[in-house]
């Protein structure tokens, strides 16, 4: 599953296949100043209402038979 940036629940960021890559696109974005390390102490990293979640992207193939009419009436 992919992940994402959110600011409240509005995504503000493109699907991204892992968490890590969300967090470096934070870091190149200047919304922190250093990725978070798992064995660090807690705290906030990300400014506040800000966040990363698994998101679920849906995708959907047309169907190959359906054509547009040839006429509009």
């Amino acid at each position: 599953m992919p992940y994402a940036l959110f600011v409240d629940e509005r995504q503000i960021g493109p699907g991204l296949p892992t968490e890590a890559a969300v967090w470096k696109q934070a870091l190149d974005a200047s919304l922190i100043s250093d990725l978070p390390v798992a064995n660090e102490a807690g705290g906030a990293v990300l400014p506040a209402r800000y966040h990363v979640k698994e998101i679920r992207e849906e995708f959907c193939a047309p169907d190959p038979a359906w054509r547009l009419p040839d006429e509009i009436s």
